[in-house]
């Protein structure tokens, strides 16, 4: 292969890097809300809407313990659905089952580009050091920490001043209309209210900006 088809093969590469960049660290964000401690520490936020059918903290502490661990173990909906109240009533209903179904199928993919994206850009790395491309490679990560700032920045200027519009175009992409809206009584929205959801956004829209920033301001080629 020619030198200036290698240099064209390397920049296409780089390019690679850059979009890949933007889709790994918000996905990162998004595991790591996917935790236990995100839970908590929202519950925990000053401002945080109590239930107002009863709910507890300790309540809800457990029962999104259980829906979290749905989302990330390989069991049945039954994991859900054979959850009862003390007095013998279901947690969930089956309109409530059926969306944890869909977000458990979205979470899964969302993860598989999370780990597919992970190893390419791995494998770009480990390709970038042998093949003497590692100017190109970190060039490709500022320039996608640079996409990612203004990409991310942007969705948070939406979730802050229109989250309601947000919430509603990001089901319409992800979930069937009508499958995902639900009554305040029932447990879904008891246990994560709209403000659960608009500091979620938040929160993965200031993980991934604060990893673009580091990205773009912090690799310069290597001289």
């Amino acid at each position: 292969m020619s030198f200036p088809e290698t240099k064209t093969i390397y920049k296409i590469s780089s390019w690679l890097v850059t979009f890949l960049v933007p889709i790994i660290l918000i996905l990162t964000a998004v595991r790591l809300l996917l935790t236990s401690a995100f839970v908590q520490l929202e519950y925990r936020t000053p401002g945080f809407p109590d239930d107002p059918y009863g709910f507890t903290r300790a309540d809800r502490l457990v029962w999104s313990q259980n829906a979290l661990d749905y989302l990330l173990n390989d069991a049945g909906i039954s994991f859900l659905g054979d959850l009862r109240f003390a007095d013998g009533t279901p947690v969930y209903n089956e309109r409530e089952l059926s969306h944890m179904i869909d977000v458990k199928n979205v979470t899964r993919i969302a993860l598989s580009v999370w780990h597919g994206g992970l190893a390419a850009l791995l494998f770009l790395g480990f390709w970038a050091w042998r093949g003497n491309w590692l100017n190109e490679f970190r060039f490709g990560l500022g320039r996608g920490g640079w996409l990612a700032v203004f990409l991310v920045g942007g969705i948070i200027l939406l979730v802050l001043v229109g989250f309601g519009f947000f919430f509603v175009a990001f089901h319409g992409v992800f979930f069937e209309a009508g499958t995902w809206t639900f009554p305040t009584s029932d447990t879904l929205i008891r246990l994560f209210p709209e403000r659960f959801w608009r500091d979620a956004f938040l929160a993965i829209g200031g993980i991934a900006l604060a990893g673009g920033v580091g990205l773009a301001l912090g690799l310069k080629p290597i001289k």
